[in-house]
């Protein structure tokens, strides 16, 4: 946006008709604030933790490409980590049978199960959590 306010077409007492242009500019707008947010929000994180330490945790695009093309968060972060299935397996007390279906897509993986994973792996539980389609 330009700075100016967009001028509504049509007003009523619970909605508010615009252009479709200022529509888009008002989005983009508040998209920018967002994005402007978020990456305040990693700087200051970086600042606080050590700008090494903090980029441990960030994905590259390729594994972020993996994850995205349905691969398990859980095999993505546990190969980042330089973990074995076994390993990751004995440290989270869980079963190498039970982490090998959850890194196929064969079970979801109890909360219990994610929770104890994210902890051996340090990073927060919902970053395992798989999205379909």
């Amino acid at each position: 946006m330009t700075g100016l306010l967009p001028r509504p077409l049509a007003e009523t007492r619970s909605t508010v008709t615009l252009r479709k242009r200022d529509w888009k500019a008002l989005i983009a707008f508040l998209e920018d604030i967002e994005d402007r947010a978020a990456m305040d929000a990693v700087l200051a994180h970086e600042e606080k933790v050590g700008k090494e330490v903090a980029r441990r945790d960030y994905l590259t695009g390729d594994e972020m490409k993996r994850i995205l093309d349905d691969e398990s968060p859980v095999k993505v972060w546990r190969e980042k980590r330089g973990l074995t299935q076994r390993d990751l397996a004995e440290q989270a007390a869980v079963s190498p049978s039970y982490l090998a279906e959850i890194e196929t897509g064969k079970k979801p993986g109890s909360a219990a199960a994610l929770r104890k994973l994210s902890r051996v792996l340090a990073i927060p539980m919902e970053n395992l959590l798989s999205h379909p389609g």
